[in-house]
């Protein structure tokens, strides 16, 4: 789902991802889409960002925190590309986040 009118060097300035909306397309560092944030995953009451479910082509993938390069006005960047990104699934031994995540999916609040 490659967008080549919006390059990383065009998505405006640096923003918080307090303010991300769902919708926002997702980057990976050569600039190709990989697809969309669908949910910001984040403890509001202690102020820490856990990552990202973003929406792509191939379903639903998760996004942690360290594979987040940069969010900013138009867009946000990753460091791999949507087939690196695991599938929010459970599994014996998931992070907080991943958890955060499949959790918010099989919650019924995704379509």
């Amino acid at each position: 789902m490659a967008d080549t009118e919006t390059a990383p060097e065009d998505l405006g300035a640096p923003q918080s991802y307090l303010v991300l909306s769902d919708g926002t397309p997702v980057y990976d560092r050569a600039g190709a889409e990989v697809g969309k944030v669908e949910h910001v995953l984040a403890d509001d009451r202690d102020d820490i960002f856990h990552g990202l479910i973003v929406k792509t082509p191939e379903g639903h993938r998760y996004a942690e925190a360290t594979v987040i390069d940069g969010i900013f006005e138009r867009g946000v960047i990753i460091t791999q590309s949507a087939g690196q990104l695991p599938e929010p699934a459970d599994t014996d031994t998931p992070t907080d986040g991943l958890r955060r995540a499949w959790n918010w999916l099989i919650s019924g609040r995704a379509s």
